[in-house]
């Protein structure tokens, strides 16, 4: 049986009160939930994005440099000296944290 798609807008108002996780000088812009192009848990469709437990708050800034700067979110993350899963890990332990 195909796992339901969480969806929660608590958690995603809870994750845009964060700073952006790369918490840098080049930061810009409100904080935007990033779902994961790579979920911790759960899977992500032809066309969707992760469910909310998959969500990690990056600044407008940010989150546009990974879309289409970086492409993915190892190559992003590696360039802020931040390991390749530090997204996955994140989010998890955000979903753990409020709920």
């Amino acid at each position: 049986m195909k796992e339901k798609r969480i969806q929660s807008r608590k958690h995603l108002e809870f994750v845009c009160s964060l700073d952006c996780c790369i918490k840098d000088i080049s930061c810009q812009g409100p904080i935007q939930a990033h779902h994961l192009l790579k979920p911790w848990i759960g899977s992500r469709g032809m066309g969707m994005r992760a469910d909310d437990r998959n969500a990690i708050p990056l600044c407008f800034y940010h989150h546009a440099q990974l879309h289409t700067k970086y492409g993915n979110e190892e190559r992003f993350f590696e360039r802020y000296f931040r390991s390749p899963d530090y997204g996955r890990k994140l989010a998890a332990s955000l979903w753990k944290k409020n709920n």
